[in-house]
């Protein structure tokens, strides 16, 4: 089975929609997926992530078979930093504070902190990657510890329509990776492509490898110059994001 998860285009996020950009960018996705085999489309509730599926399913003359689930809406919980600052999402920690915790590299125990207990983290991290076994599940594949077993490997193509913390976290789940790690050394920029696909060494055994991540070949094979977002400063006061 192969995995593609997309992020949403360059969002106008006051009215949960694209930029004119962030069309762009989409309509160019669509130009590239529309000459794959996708089986199933899912997608988040949300307005940015519809909008850019919309594009895809369109191509692909799958309109009325997007199934929309709340869960692949972008991950939050409420937060507060150690440093007593209100945040809602999961990354944007500061480097020289994160890097120090040993536990924020561990995938079974990164949400074992007071300020991630405090937000209820480990169930609100649950809450999606339960529903995603689950999905994967009515797809032939159950989770078994770190991997999952199949009784019928197969070679359909799921496609996910999302959200950069959201998919992390679902990177996070395939993979057992800290999802900590992932949003700070990984940006998926908007449009971008990550690739999965299932590898059953021995019979019935699957894990996921990952084979391509943040793919955004489409936006400079059509002259769009991909979006910054989910990214910081490449040099301290150059006018990017900072702190």
């Amino acid at each position: 089975m192969r995995i593609l998860i997309v992020r949403h285009g360059d969002p106008d996020y006051e009215h949960d929609t694209l930029t004119e950009k962030g069309h762009r960018e989409a309509k160019l996705l669509s130009e590239k997926l529309c000459k794959e085999t996708i089986d199933h489309i899912y997608c988040s509730p949300l307005g940015r992530a519809k909008d850019t599926c919309a594009y895809t399913a369109r191509a692909l003359g799958k309109e009325n078979e997007v199934v929309v689930y709340d869960w692949l809406q972008e991950f939050g919980s409420p937060l507060v930093w150690p440093d007593g600052t209100k945040r809602y999402i999961l990354w944007d920690m500061l480097p020289d504070f994160w890097t120090r915790e040993e536990k924020m590299y561990d995938h079974a125990h990164w949400f074992d902190q007071d300020f991630y207990r405090d937000a209820n983290m480990e169930k609100v991290y649950r809450a999606v990657t339960d529903k995603l076994d689950e999905l994967l599940a009515s797809h032939g594949y159950v989770r078994d510890g770190r991997m999952y077993k199949t009784e019928a490997g197969n070679t359909k193509t799921l496609a996910f329509f999302c959200h950069f913390g959201l998919e992390m976290i679902l990177l996070s789940h395939l993979c057992n990776i800290s999802p900590v790690v992932l949003t700070h050394h990984f940006a998926a920029l908007p449009t971008s492509l990550t690739t999965l696909y299932t590898e059953e060494r021995r019979k019935g055994s699957v894990t996921f490898r990952c084979c391509g991540f943040g793919d955004v070949g489409h936006l400079y094979a059509g002259g769009e110059e991909p979006s910054f977002s989910a990214r910081f400063c490449e040099v301290h006061g150059n006018g990017d994001r900072e702190d």
